[in-house]
């Protein structure tokens, strides 16, 4: 009990530490190096070595972790997961200056859930590019939070009949961020390059990646810490399982290399530089098995008999929409790890793929549920298919069930949330994979 006590208050200050992707792999680089992982860059030659564990990041917001076998290796075993999460991010030139306010103008990152970013205590957190005193050009991450912002919304005195049609938002002109009152500010100042003054010394701000980030912190709820509550659990719970099931099995396996791949950009398409979507993973690959003096051919064997784990959040039943789900596949908080399906492969997951999940499930009797949407429901997707058609590489997609996905303060039971960290961790440890005769 009390290391499942310790796990979800790992989990907790993960998610505060990390309002951004940025942010993110910040931490799991930390915690990685803690663990004895070498850092290699993509600009310099690799001395990759048998036996030994490496990390490799990309645009500071993706990164590829590995750890390679003691002899000549025959397969991977993939734990995959993403950074990012919906967000309202700043535009290029945000400031606005009207009827005595001054207001930060944003664009939608993803598609969050809008009305939920109202009347909270916003703070500013991202990555910044300045000229420093000394004429050297340098970049630093940000969590800007002694001055909160607010997205006001407008009284119900103004908008009589919000509570029976429903809220509507223009996304231009009303999720403008109350900043300040520009009374006390001179005519002519950036506020936004004074709130960052107060954090980093700079002789110029050349440009910024700034998001609004809620302040409240991950908070357990319900009954004897049932229930955690959080910004960005999707998809950090999952990349923190990740984490934890590879720095749990850290030691190298015998003829397997153990990775996990935390990827940027999910929540908008992948097809970036450092997304699912790009070359980042093939080419690490490539790079480890050309160490390894793996022939091209060995390669491709190689992929054949792999296998990926996508890792993200699922839709639970919602107990005041049940009519939203189909009436056979309604993932029930705190009841197990969900194998998520779609006929028209949004998700990866398939009789086959799903295999090494129930046979390890099984054994360490950790319940699974299953999910699928309603016919007349689009389906959303995941880093698994765009993997999958990549590399040929064999994929399953699962995942814990989730309420308010997408919402700035989403929701997930801690029961779960150790389960799968103990999913990925067996599926780390065990030796052999069941075989499927044909």
């Amino acid at each position: 009990m009390e290391a499942n006590i310790s796990l979800m208050e790992d989990l907790k200050q993960f998610l505060d530490d990390s309002p951004t992707a940025w942010h993110a792999v910040k931490e799991i680089i930390r915690r990685l190096k803690e663990n004895g992982f070498e850092e290699l860059k993509e600009e310099e030659s690799w001395d990759v070595q048998s036996n030994q564990s490496y990390f490799v990041q990309r645009n500071h917001s993706s990164l590829c972790a590995f750890i390679t076998p003691q002899s000549f290796p025959e397969r991977i075993r993939l734990l995959a997961s993403h950074t990012d999460s919906p967000a309202l991010k700043l535009k290029p030139e945000p400031e606005i200056r009207k009827n005595q306010a001054v207001i930060f103008a944003v664009e939608v990152y993803g598609g969050p859930v809008l009305n939920s970013w109202l009347n909270r205590d916003l703070g500013l957190a991202g990555r910044i590019v300045y000229k420093s005193h000394q004429g050297n050009i340098q970049e630093s991450l940000v969590n800007l939070n002694r001055h909160p912002l607010i997205i006001p919304q407008l009284a119900i005195h103004l908008d009589r009949e919000v509570n029976e049609k429903g809220l509507i938002l223009n996304k231009q002109d009303h999720l403008n961020a109350l900043a300040a009152l520009d009374q006390d500010l001179p005519p002519n100042s950036s506020y936004l390059e004074t709130l960052i003054r107060e954090e980093i010394s700079f002789a110029q701000l050349l440009d910024f990646d700034l998001f609004l980030v809620p302040l409240e912190k991950a908070r357990f709820i319900g009954y004897n810490q049932q229930l955690l509550a959080s910004y960005r659990i999707d998809n950090l719970s999952s990349a923190h399982a990740i984490l934890y099931a590879l720095l749990k099995e850290s030691h190298p396996h015998k003829h397997e290399i153990k990775m996990a791949m935390f990827w940027d950009n999910e929540e908008i398409g992948s097809q970036t530089a450092q997304g699912a979507d790009s070359p980042f993973f093939n080419q690490t690959l490539e790079r480890i098995l050309w160490a390894l003096e793996v022939k091209r051919d060995d390669h491709f064997r190689i992929m054949s008999r792999s296998t990926c784990f996508s890792v993200d959040l699922a839709h639970s039943l919602h107990p005041n929409h049940v009519d939203k789900h189909d009436p056979q596949h309604q993932p029930i908080l705190g009841k197990g790890v969900v194998l998520k399906y779609n006929a028209q492969q949004k998700y990866a997951t398939s009789a086959r793929s799903s295999v090494p999940i129930h046979v390890v499930a099984e054994m360490q009797k950790i319940p699974l549920q299953k999910f699928v949407s309603r016919n007349e429901m689009p389906c959303g997707s995941t880093i698994g298919p765009i993997h999958a058609s990549r590399t040929g590489m064999s994929t399953v997609d699962i995942g814990c069930g989730q309420l308010s996905m997408h919402s700035c303060r989403e929701i997930l039971s801690c029961q779960d949330q150790i389960g799968l960290s103990s999913l990925l961790e067996s599926l780390m440890k065990v030796e052999k994979w069941p075989d499927i005769s044909h």
